[in-house]
């Protein structure tokens, strides 16, 4: 029986996951698929239960529903819990939604691995937006042992209601959108994790001149994979790592949950995404 999984956002048709989780299928010759699945916020609820009426056995998260399926859950992992924000959900057989967050360890693995020689402990970062990538990318780096924060987002109280439910010592700073371009003296590590700069979004108006040239910076977003964000910061020399790997390490331990086979990252699928990223 084929078992059927999927991705819900709103929109989705830019995303290259049902070609990452499509290739791990045919590559293990599973008898499943990957259906991307357009939902409004309105109809999110309606949206899962259908998929649990249907019998998916699971479904990746994106934005912006990854706050509010949360609440739609009948459990969550650890990792779920602590940062508020669900990227994976697994359905059993019963109907019941678990769900879980991949994404805070596949941003960190994708880091280290981009940055070998990148001591994490100790250093400063700014994180642009409050949804639920910031979340695990906050979390992320507070587990990491960052020494602050800086949390900027386009509103405040979201901002300040995530800071109040990750850091428990002190170390998230709040500063207002519009101050942005000064808070990026003595960062180490620029994030965004906003949509701003995506295919088809607003742009990102941030002037990174302030940054050191020894400053990271690193853009979530794929498409395009070369943002106007790490445009600007490589011609400043700075090192840059693109969203494309973050996408690709969270989807692993997801296809796991639904299939039982860890998928490895190789060489095929890279080419693969990255004609498609070039085709589009």
């Amino acid at each position: 029986m084929t078992r059927k999984t999927g991705l819900i956002g709103h929109p989705v048709s830019h995303s290259l996951s049902p070609l990452i989780h499509t290739h791990w299928l045919h590559k293990y010759r599973i008898d499943g698929s990957y259906t991307a699945i357009d939902s409004a916020p309105d109809d999110l609820a309606a949206r899962v239960r259908a998929l649990a009426d249907e019998g998916y056995v699971g479904f990746n998260v994106t934005l912006p529903h990854k706050e509010e399926i949360s609440f739609l859950c009948d459990d969550l992992d650890d990792t779920a819990q602590a940062v508020g924000a669900v990227n994976t959900v697994t359905i059993d057989e019963n109907g019941r939604l678990y769900g879980h967050n991949t994404d805070v360890d596949g941003f960190i693995n994708h880091l280290k691995s981009s940055v070998p020689d990148f001591d994490l402990s100790g250093k400063h970062a700014v994180v642009l937006g409050a949804g639920g990538a910031a979340r695990a990318v906050l979390y992320a780096l507070l587990r990491e042992d960052f020494e602050w924060i800086t949390l900027i987002n386009r509103t405040r109280e979201r901002a300040v209601a995530v800071a109040n439910d990750l850091d428990d010592d002190g170390r998230v700073l709040i500063v207002d959108w519009e101050k942005r371009g000064g808070a990026l003296a003595d960062t180490d590590l620029l994030v965004n994790t906003t949509s701003l700069g995506m295919t088809g979004q607003a742009p990102l108006d941030l002037d990174v001149g302030g940054l050191s040239p020894n400053a990271v910076v690193y853009d979530i977003v794929y498409r395009p994979l070369m943002t106007p964000l790490l445009q600007q910061a490589k011609v400043r020399g700075n090192t840059i790592v693109t969203g494309l790997g973050m996408l690709l390490h969270q989807a692993r331990p997801a296809f796991d949950a639904w299939y039982g086979v860890m998928p490895h990252v190789d060489d095929e699928l890279e080419s693969i995404v990255m004609e498609r990223l070039v085709e589009s």
